[in-house]
């Protein structure tokens, strides 16, 4: 019985430190590039200019804010698994916010220096897609926030 909580303890913690299972460290990731007419006839308009041109929906108007289903949020552009409703929380700023991605290696992250402050973008990591910021205010163990997009999610429900 020992064995089994030191193990999932492992597993639990080798995720959050960064650590894989074989069957995530070896997924490659394609990249993804199409040019702006081919991603406009692939989403909505807001989806496009969410996530090609980095804009940012109004607080609280968004599908998955106040969320709560069990499931996988996935990026609306490529399907990439992004994050699990496990990871997810209310931070009250009227957007989903995680605490952590799903594999590390899923999403990128670039300094962002506009609207006049300095913040931490993220993205997909497949197919560029502007999804949101993080925020080093997040709840533990982590501490930090993934302030995301709605738009820029496809929610996967699972049982």
């Amino acid at each position: 019985m020992a064995t089994v909580k030191i193990f999932a303890l492992i597993l639990v913690w080798g995720g959050y430190l960064g650590f894989m299972l074989p069957h995530q460290s070896e997924q490659k990731l394609e990249h993804i590039t199409k040019s702006d007419e081919e991603w406009k006839s692939l989403l909505t308009a807001e989806q496009f200019y969410i996530t090609r041109k980095k804009g940012t929906e109004p607080p609280f108007s968004g599908a998955y804010h106040n969320h709560h289903e069990k499931g996988v949020y996935t990026c609306v552009g490529c399907g990439l698994e992004l994050f699990s409703s496990k990871a997810k929380f209310e931070s009250g700023t009227g957007w989903p916010s995680y605490w952590t991605p799903i594999n590390k290696k899923h999403i990128r992250e670039e300094r962002d220096v506009s609207l006049g402050m300095v913040r931490v973008e993220v993205l997909c990591a497949r197919c560029d897609a502007h999804l949101g910021h993080v925020f080093d205010d997040g709840p533990k163990p982590t501490g930090l926030r993934y302030c995301i997009n709605s738009a820029a999610l496809k929610f996967v429900k699972q049982p």
